[in-house]
């Protein structure tokens, strides 16, 4: 864009960034369903690129029974995990991460349980823009909440929030991201949806 919105944003190094790829980059994951609210719309990513997609799931043993359950048995997903999704998305009018400029950070990401017996989980994002009157809060909002709703299995409910007292217009722009009819809609506008591809580009 050729007039910058905020000129001089406040930077973060990458590497104070916390994160857990790099401790568990070798670490072996179970392969996940691919199946989300957006994943017709948006093209998924690299299955290489995926931190909960893994090929070591052949053995030359038969499994047992305990072996069995236990595969069954949903991949435990932390706040951690969340913001390493999301983190790395690039910012519509910077070329830096949403991590590196704050407006993602670990401490405004909550994982709630909704039914324990069907481990039905919703989690919520909320992002800090950085000046109050950005006119890409829902931009990257909505990138946000497609990067989670292609990554996360179908037990994840999706809320995306704008940080209460960070944005003058905050209210209107919860509701247009709470709204999946408006959301829908969003996605059929090529020049949004142009937008957050660039966004997902970078994310790993």
């Amino acid at each position: 864009m050729s007039d910058l919105l905020n000129a001089n944003p406040t930077i973060r190094n990458a590497s104070d960034l916390p994160t857990r790829r790099r401790q568990d980059s070798d670490k072996p994951t179970k392969q996940k369903s691919n199946i989300g609210l957006f994943t017709s719309t948006i093209p998924s990513s690299n299955a290489s690129d995926d931190p909960f997609f893994s090929t070591n799931y052949s053995s030359s043993e038969p499994e047992s029974d305990t072996d069995s359950a236990d595969n069954d048995a949903p991949e435990p997903i932390d706040e951690q995990e969340i913001y390493d999704l999301v983190s790395t998305i690039s910012d519509p009018e910077h070329p830096l991460s949403l991590g590196s400029l704050g407006v993602i950070n670990l401490r405004d990401i909550q994982i709630t349980t909704l039914n324990p017996r069907l481990n039905l989980q919703t989690v919520l994002v909320e992002i800090t823009p950085t000046i109050t009157h950005c006119s890409l809060a829902t931009a990257i909002g909505l990138g946000v909440r497609v990067r989670l709703e292609q990554s996360l299995p179908p037990r994840f409910r999706v809320d995306v929030r704008v940080k209460e007292g960070t944005h003058s217009t905050g209210d209107q722009v919860n509701k247009q991201l709470g709204d999946k009819e408006r959301v829908a809609a969003a996605l059929e506008n090529e020049t949004l949806m142009g937008v957050v591809r660039k966004m997902l580009e970078t994310c790993q």
